[in-house]
């Protein structure tokens, strides 16, 4: 077992990976890991980070890879996105203690989870620390593409690029069975239900949950027969997508609360009471990082949705361009849903679907741009509406 065992579907990257932990001369100081939702963008910058730390480049036994996958390691830092952006405060924080020497390991690793969140201040911040690297700091930047939107063109030139793709569907099933201990079957299902997505695939093996909360939002597409039922339609994604938001933070919340509560003295007598009052700002501010928390959670829940319904008009589309010979029909986004989609290109057309997507897509854009979710998501249905 090595520490690339979790890297699915990548030999490439991994091999390139490989040579630079090996060959010195192939090291640089920044490296940027690019790849679509569910690639394993930051799976593969941790397993980097941890053969670098190992001394045997990553035989995935040694405390230096246990602790660097974990999240131990006291030479890496990872910096990930609780809320809506990673801001500059944070970024300071970390490239300062970037700057020291290592302490365990061979080198200071910084991976950035979601590079493209970060707020242009802490992009700068990044882009003085490519610029003027300390010896033995590497950074692992990761975001979804190359374009200037996700990554500025001055930090993409100063890094060395992993280009990641999506995961073959078959191997994502086999290390949800070897991994995992999924059921062949359900692992399969869930591979294929995920498009290649790792984290979305694991979920749905393990979640009846979310099993059913997909199928709710693909059954939408057939459903929007009249205006009442896209209002309905929009209201049930809209509230699945709070629903989930609050199970999530609810236990991280209340935890997170109390142990400030805590050392704040908040309860307590005599001298821990003015400290509690003297702490009050910081409470504040924990409410407001929380709130931006459950608004993130929120949004990429139904940006799941959404990506969801646009693969579904496009495997529409695919069965409207084979005249419904499903013989002759390629790998579908919802394999399991190929009635359904037979169903709705009979309704649509090949346009209807063009135009469909195009509805998800703008939507999709909405939502980034703060857009209410509840109006975003109630003209995305109204455009939805199957033809009288």
């Amino acid at each position: 077992m090595s520490v690339w065992t979790d890297v699915v579907g990548q030999p490439a990257a991994v091999a390139e990976l490989e040579r630079a932990v090996a060959d010195p001369s192939a090291m640089t100081h920044a490296w940027l890991f690019t790849g679509p939702p569910g690639s394993g963008r930051s799976t593969a910058a941790r397993a980097f980070a941890a053969a670098l730390q190992c001394p045997a480049g990553g035989d995935g036994t040694c405390h230096a890879c246990h602790t660097a996958l974990g999240g131990t390691h006291a030479d890496v830092r990872v910096v990930a996105p609780e809320g809506l952006s990673i801001g500059v405060a944070e970024v300071r924080e970390i490239v300062r203690m970037a700057g020291r020497a290592p302490s365990q390991g061979r080198f200071q690793v910084v991976i950035v989870e979601d590079a493209d969140r970060m707020t242009e201040q802490a992009t700068n911040t990044v882009l003085k620390m490519l610029e003027e690297p300390p010896a033995r700091t590497v950074f692992l930047l990761c975001a979804p593409s190359l374009h200037p939107d996700d990554v500025p063109v001055t930090i993409r030139s100063r890094c060395r690029v992993v280009a990641l793709r999506t995961p073959p569907v078959e191997a994502v099933a086999e290390v949800l069975v070897r991994r995992d201990g999924i059921d062949p079957a359900l692992a399969a299902w869930s591979a294929a239900a995920a498009g290649g997505h790792v984290g979305r695939a694991r979920h749905l093996a393990r979640d009846e949950g979310a099993r059913m909360a997909r199928k709710a939002v693909l059954d939408v597409p057939l459903s929007l027969v009249s205006l009442a039922a896209c209002l309905n339609a929009a209201d049930d994604l809209v509230s699945a997508a709070k629903e989930e938001s609050d199970r999530t933070t609810a236990v991280v919340d209340g935890a997170e609360t109390e142990a400030v509560k805590a050392s704040l003295g908040v309860g307590a007598r005599g001298p821990g009471v003015a400290a509690a009052s003297r702490g009050a700002g910081q409470l504040k501010e924990l409410e407001k990082k929380q709130k931006s928390r459950a608004t993130r959670l929120g949004r990429d829940s139904l940006d799941r949705a959404l990506v969801d319904l646009a693969s579904m008009y496009r495997d529409a589309l695919v069965i409207h361009t084979v005249r419904g010979d499903l013989s002759r029909v390629p790998q579908l986004a919802h394999p399991d849903r190929k009635a359904d989609s037979l169903e709705l290109a009979k309704k649509i057309g090949a346009e209807g679907a063009l135009r469909r997507i195009d509805a998800v897509l703008a939507a999709r854009t909405a939502l980034e741009q703060a857009v209410k979710p509840q109006i975003a998501i109630e003209a995305l249905c109204v455009a939805l509406r199957l033809p009288a």
